[in-house]
């Protein structure tokens, strides 16, 4: 999932060749372009169709991107999947902009049972978290069998976080890489983050807790590891290079 999240900030080609060497037979571009009251101009998605299993995974974008359309609270919030909670509007506009292409996609592709995942890292990993739950909410039917997220901005309300960690429990993975600057963003308490928390300290390993002591003392070690740019970490921790560098070291 995390290579996939990656993919999609490749170019169409470069999707397509990594398609047929993970074996997966069919491949859709979902791109769409808005203009909504913040700096984000586009949705980029894709999504693969194989024999046993579908994902979709979402582009994300740089923080120096996010940072202040994130911070805007006077924005009013977008309707929850489902009608359960509430969004915050840049990520609903994003994700309404493209989901009528991943819908159809995905029952294009689905002919055998196959499983369904989402995927994505930043912006992309919040619009991976609210198409599960909008496929989940609208279509019990056809529950994601995994969502997987690396840097995910903080999504929702409380009862949309509630409804989905019901929903979602085992199924959904959050990764936060120590310092990362955009799990932090949007502001409490207006938005909220889903349960499923896999945080990856300063050394690289990963929790699936972290209590609050521990884990500032981890984040002040994080700050302090580059003297010389310590308001640098919170991007570099950010970027999916640093999230897949961490996968690969808990596996060996």
């Amino acid at each position: 999932m995390a290579r996939a999240a990656e993919l999609a900030y490749k170019d169409e080609p470069a999707i397509d060749k990594a398609a047929r060497e993970w074996g997966f037979e069919q491949v859709r571009h979902h791109h769409t372009t808005f203009r909504p009251p913040f700096p984000l101009e586009d949705t980029q998605a894709y999504t693969l169709g194989g024999r046993d299993m579908i994902i979709t995974a979402f582009r994300g974008t740089e923080p120096s991107n996010m940072r202040d359309w994130l911070s805007d609270t006077t924005t009013p919030p977008w309707p929850g999947p489902g009608g359960k909670g509430y969004i915050h509007h840049g990520f609903g506009e994003a994700l309404e902009s493209v989901w009528p292409q991943i819908h159809a996609a995905i029952h294009e592709f689905r002919n055998n049972g196959q499983t369904v995942w989402f995927t994505g890292h930043s912006l992309g990993g919040a619009l991976a978290m609210l198409a599960g739950a909008r496929l989940h909410f609208e279509e019990p039917y056809l529950t994601a069998a995994g969502v997987y997220t690396f840097g995910q901005p903080r999504t929702c309300d409380r009862l949309l976080t509630r409804e989905f960690d019901a929903a979602f429990t085992d199924r959904m993975y959050r990764f936060v890489n120590n310092n990362d600057v955009v799990p932090q963003l949007p502001p409490e308490p207006a938005f909220h983050h889903v349960s499923a928390l896999r945080y990856i300290d300063s050394t690289g390993k990963i929790h699936t807790t972290m209590p609050v002591i521990t884990g500032l003392f981890d984040h002040a070690k994080g700050y302090t590891a580059d003297l010389l740019a310590p308001t640098s970490d919170g991007v570099r921790d950010h970027f999916m290079g640093s999230y897949i560098n961490a996968l690969e070291k808990n596996q060996n």
